[in-house]
Protein backbone atom coordinates (compact mmCIF):
# COMPACT_ATOMS: atom_id res chain seq x y z
CA UNK A 1 0.00 0.00 0.00
CA UNK A 2 0.77 3.44 -0.79
CA UNK A 3 -0.37 6.82 0.36
CA UNK A 4 0.55 10.08 -2.06
CA UNK A 5 0.39 13.42 -0.60
CA UNK A 6 0.07 15.93 -3.54
CA UNK A 7 1.65 19.93 -2.35
CA UNK A 8 2.23 22.87 -4.28
CA UNK A 9 -0.91 24.20 -6.13
CA UNK A 10 -1.93 27.16 -5.85
CA UNK A 11 -3.52 30.49 -8.13
CA UNK A 12 -1.09 32.19 -10.51
CA UNK A 13 -0.99 34.53 -13.25
CA UNK A 14 -0.58 33.15 -17.02
CA UNK A 15 3.11 33.15 -17.66
CA UNK A 16 3.98 32.58 -13.78
CA UNK A 17 5.91 29.44 -12.66
CA UNK A 18 4.61 26.48 -9.97
CA UNK A 19 5.74 23.50 -8.29
CA UNK A 20 3.89 20.33 -7.43
CA UNK A 21 5.31 17.77 -4.94
CA UNK A 22 4.17 14.78 -4.37
CA UNK A 23 5.77 12.41 -1.20
CA UNK A 24 4.98 9.11 -1.02
CA UNK A 25 4.72 6.42 2.04
CA UNK A 26 6.73 3.50 2.64
CA UNK A 27 9.87 1.79 1.79
CA UNK A 28 9.68 0.84 -1.47
CA UNK A 29 8.94 4.35 -3.43
CA UNK A 30 12.22 3.29 -5.88
CA UNK A 31 9.26 0.75 -7.26
CA UNK A 32 6.86 2.36 -8.53
CA UNK A 33 7.13 4.67 -11.89
CA UNK A 34 5.39 7.86 -11.06
CA UNK A 35 3.19 10.01 -13.52
CA UNK A 36 1.29 12.90 -12.53
CA UNK A 37 -2.48 13.42 -14.24
CA UNK A 38 -5.07 16.49 -14.05
CA UNK A 39 -8.30 17.24 -14.50
CA UNK A 40 -10.15 20.27 -15.57
CA UNK A 41 -13.30 21.22 -14.42
CA UNK A 42 -16.21 19.29 -16.48
CA UNK A 43 -13.67 17.40 -17.98
CA UNK A 44 -11.76 14.07 -17.90
CA UNK A 45 -8.32 12.91 -15.92
CA UNK A 46 -5.86 13.46 -18.46
CA UNK A 47 -2.16 12.57 -19.10
CA UNK A 48 0.94 14.96 -17.80
CA UNK A 49 3.76 13.45 -17.47
CA UNK A 50 5.53 10.47 -16.06
CA UNK A 51 8.86 9.50 -14.88
CA UNK A 52 10.65 5.93 -14.57
CA UNK A 53 11.07 3.99 -11.51
CA UNK A 54 15.00 5.08 -11.33
CA UNK A 55 14.54 8.23 -12.87
CA UNK A 56 16.13 8.04 -16.05
CA UNK A 57 13.24 8.23 -18.44
CA UNK A 58 10.45 10.79 -18.62
CA UNK A 59 7.55 11.65 -20.94
CA UNK A 60 5.22 14.55 -21.42
CA UNK A 61 1.84 15.26 -23.49
CA UNK A 62 1.93 17.93 -26.24
CA UNK A 63 0.23 20.21 -24.22
CA UNK A 64 2.95 20.20 -21.64
CA UNK A 65 6.62 19.54 -23.48
CA UNK A 66 8.96 22.04 -22.88
CA UNK A 67 7.15 23.59 -20.28
CA UNK A 68 6.90 21.42 -17.26
CA UNK A 69 9.80 19.26 -16.16
CA UNK A 70 9.20 15.70 -13.91
CA UNK A 71 11.52 14.45 -11.77
CA UNK A 72 12.17 12.03 -8.59
CA UNK A 73 14.03 11.91 -5.31
CA UNK A 74 13.93 8.26 -4.04
CA UNK A 75 15.93 8.72 -1.32
CA UNK A 76 12.99 11.53 -0.22
CA UNK A 77 10.17 9.51 -1.54
CA UNK A 78 9.11 12.81 -3.48
CA UNK A 79 8.04 13.45 -7.21
CA UNK A 80 8.33 17.12 -8.46
CA UNK A 81 6.47 18.70 -11.20
CA UNK A 82 8.00 22.23 -12.43
CA UNK A 83 5.24 24.02 -14.20
CA UNK A 84 6.82 27.14 -16.13
CA UNK A 85 5.32 29.25 -18.62
CA UNK A 86 1.81 28.47 -17.22
CA UNK A 87 -1.30 29.42 -19.42
CA UNK A 88 -4.96 29.55 -18.30
CA UNK A 89 -5.96 25.73 -19.99
CA UNK A 90 -3.28 24.61 -17.61
CA UNK A 91 -6.40 24.99 -14.72
CA UNK A 92 -7.22 21.92 -13.36
CA UNK A 93 -7.05 19.30 -9.77
CA UNK A 94 -3.49 17.64 -10.74
CA UNK A 95 -2.83 14.26 -8.83
CA UNK A 96 -0.01 11.95 -8.79
CA UNK A 97 0.13 8.14 -9.05
CA UNK A 98 2.41 5.50 -8.83
CA UNK A 99 1.95 2.86 -10.96
CA UNK A 100 3.48 -1.09 -10.41
CA UNK A 101 3.13 -1.32 -14.78
CA UNK A 102 5.42 -2.86 -17.20
CA UNK A 103 6.12 0.56 -18.38
CA UNK A 104 9.05 2.31 -17.36
CA UNK A 105 6.44 5.63 -17.97
CA UNK A 106 2.82 4.73 -18.15
CA UNK A 107 0.42 6.71 -19.91
CA UNK A 108 -2.89 5.92 -18.75
CA UNK A 109 -5.35 5.77 -15.98
CA UNK A 110 -5.53 2.06 -15.60
CA UNK A 111 -2.37 1.83 -15.25
CA UNK A 112 -1.90 3.56 -11.99
CA UNK A 113 -2.94 1.99 -8.99
CA UNK A 114 -2.48 4.61 -6.51
CA UNK A 115 -3.33 8.60 -6.13
CA UNK A 116 -3.25 11.20 -4.05
CA UNK A 117 -6.08 13.31 -3.06
CA UNK A 118 -4.87 16.35 -5.94
CA UNK A 119 -3.90 19.42 -5.74
CA UNK A 120 -6.05 22.68 -7.33
CA UNK A 121 -3.66 24.78 -9.79
CA UNK A 122 -5.76 27.76 -11.00
CA UNK A 123 -4.42 30.37 -13.73
CA UNK A 124 -5.79 33.58 -14.27
CA UNK A 125 -5.42 35.47 -17.80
Amino acid sequence: QVQLVESGGGLVQAGGSLSLSCVASGRTFSSYAMGWFRQPPGKEREFVAAISRSGSTTYYADSVKGRFTISRDNAKNTVYLQMNTLKPEDTAVYYCAASQAYYSTPTVVRHYDYWGQGTQVTVSS
